[in-house]
């Protein structure tokens, strides 16, 4: 069973995100997190394949989450989930250990679910 934790402190984004991924892929289990706190907790507990990780949390960086849930287990993909498209951000989610970087606000639903697609496969 693929598992998917959605790491987001905006509760509308994060249902939206929920909700959507629940609609295309109803096979796939999701559990949500909204600190780095809880995050972790839940790395350790869920063990999720694939992580959408906020940038900016209230009580820490996601890409210090990144980094730590990398060092925990190297095969979890983690996708970094931002509203500053900001190319020093990106090269800096890369060096932390991120899988992509994705800008909410330019990337589509459908751009998403492909993303998804890609790696349950």
């Amino acid at each position: 069973m693929f598992q998917i934790l959605i790491v987001e402190d905006n509760h509308f984004y994060r249902q939206v995100l929920r909700d959507s991924l629940k609609t295309r892929f109803p096979s796939v289990t999701i559990d949500e997190a909204v600190n780095g706190k809880e995050a972790m907790e839940k790395a350790h507990s869920f063990y999720p394949d694939l992580v959408f990780m906020d940038l900016r949390l209230p009580d820490e960086s996601g890409l210090e989450l990144t980094k730590k849930i990398r060092a925990m287990s190297p095969d979890i993909s983690i996708i970094i989930l931002t509203s500053y498209d900001i190319p020093e951000y990106e090269e800096a989610a890369t060096r932390y250990g991120a899988n992509r970087f994705v800008a909410k606000n330019s990337t589509t639903e459908e751009e998403l679910f492909t993303l998804v697609k890609s790696y349950l496969s």
